[in-house]
């Protein structure tokens, strides 16, 4: 989900999605946005007081954002202040304590659509309802004004109260990424438990045929086995801890290398269905942990050669922007039904048939360690297309 903010004379910028510092992976603060996001509207508008509610589903706490700034009322500070959880402290405003208390609230309130309540015979006040949830109260952004606010200006409230639902829904959908990742970095201790002991039991006996047989093929067959199960645990352990380090083995590779790897390692499956890959012949560099994001390709053209037509061709292309750089991977299948595509990133969950629903969770466990989002959509002439982001410039 991409926030469209170029249309607004905004005199305070919107923060990035986060720290994107490659220490730290890029967290959302909702409060942070909703400051902005009044200062923004009691600069250009005829602010009395404003608040935005919202309720945070780590904490399952309310959140109440305010500011006052009415020197002609007696009792409203000069000096405005933004405070948080306001309501919950108890502190009501007396100017605004019917609003405060919030027995206007229906929950026939429609999104992102302003309503004017009826409060005061000395101000005038907009409501607009900034999402779904349902909740005993739902969330919104309130603004009370020394005079009726024209059509531009409701507009105005409109589309800040428009980025702040996009980003509420990014937060959240964020949020329970998190969830399903830990989830599944759990699931991969228990089986990393469950995989160490047998590749040493095969390394074991592998080394004890070796000793026993005479210089040979068979000897030599052994060796490889020893050096598969080694590559095996090795990669195992990149699976298992590199997604979660704080520093990933990052350097600057060509996406026309990473892909011409996988490519060739996808070489009989491709063969099998008589598909080819297309991908620009324009070279574009991205710093990432290289078996890493090759894992990624792995999973997502290995998913797209199993549903695309025997015959077709399945098409990769790029595009960077100054703060980032953008991936598609489209195929010509059948697409994906609207009830899968929300359950597609969930680990376990799988469309194919004998399929460990792993892959597409670990691309997006990988993808977001890497600071960038993965998501899936279909495509109007038909297939699916997978997306995702990674930085184009790291600090």
């Amino acid at each position: 989900m991409r926030v469209a903010t170029q249309k607004l004379i905004s005199q305070f910028p919107l923060p990035l999605l986060g720290n994107n510092s490659e220490n730290q992976q890029p967290e959302l603060n909702f409060n942070q946005i909703c400051q902005l996001i009044i200062q923004q509207l009691t600069a250009l508008l005829p602010t009395l007081a404003i608040w935005i509610v919202y309720h945070d589903l780590e904490t399952a706490k309310r959140h109440v954002v305010a500011e006052y700034l009415s020197p002609h009322l007696c009792s409203v500070q000069s000096t405005p202040a933004l405070q948080t959880s306001y309501f919950a402290s108890g502190q009501f405003h007396p100017d605004f304590a019917y609003l405060q208390a919030e027995t206007w609230w229906r929950d026939d309130l429609q999104v992102l659509k302003i309503t004017k309540l009826t409060a005061s015979d000395f101000y005038h006040s907009y409501v607009c309802r900034i999402s779904t949830q349902s909740l005993t109260t739902g969330e919104y952004i309130l603004i009370c004004t020394n005079k009726l606010l024209s059509g531009e200006q409701q507009q105005l409230l409109l589309g800040n109260a428009q980025i702040l639902s996009n980003y509420l829904a990014m937060c959240r959908e964020r949020s329970r990424q998190q969830q399903e990742i830990a989830a599944l970095s759990q699931t991969l201790g228990q089986a990393e438990h469950q995989l160490r002991n047998p590749l040493a039991l095969i390394n074991l006996y592998a080394e004890n045929l070796r000793l026993a047989l005479p210089e040979g093929e068979l000897q030599e067959q052994t060796i490889l086995i020893r050096q598969t199960v080694d590559k095996l645990s090795a990669k195992l352990t990149d699976l298992l801890y590199r997604g979660q380090r704080a520093n990933l083995n990052l350097k600057k590779y060509n996406l026309q290398t990473l892909i011409q790897e996988c490519i060739q390692t996808l070489q009989h499956l491709l063969k099998e269905k008589e598909l080819t890959i297309n991908y620009p012949e324009q070279p574009v560099f991205v710093t990432v942990d290289s078996w890493q994001m090759k894992q990624v390709f792995d999973n997502l053209l290995a998913n797209a050669i199993h549903f695309s037509p025997r015959g077709g061709k399945i098409t990769c292309n790029w595009y960077a922007y100054s703060n980032e750089v953008l991936i598609e991977i489209c195929d010509r299948g059948s697409g994906i039904a609207p009830e899968e595509l929300k359950q597609i990133f969930k680990p376990y969950y799988s469309r194919r048939l004998g399929g460990t629903g792993l892959g597409l969770a670990i691309a997006q466990k990988i993808i977001l360690a890497h600071q960038g989002n993965l998501w899936a959509e279909n495509l109007p002439e038909g297939g699916a297309q997978f997306s995702f982001t990674l930085p184009a410039k790291r600090r």
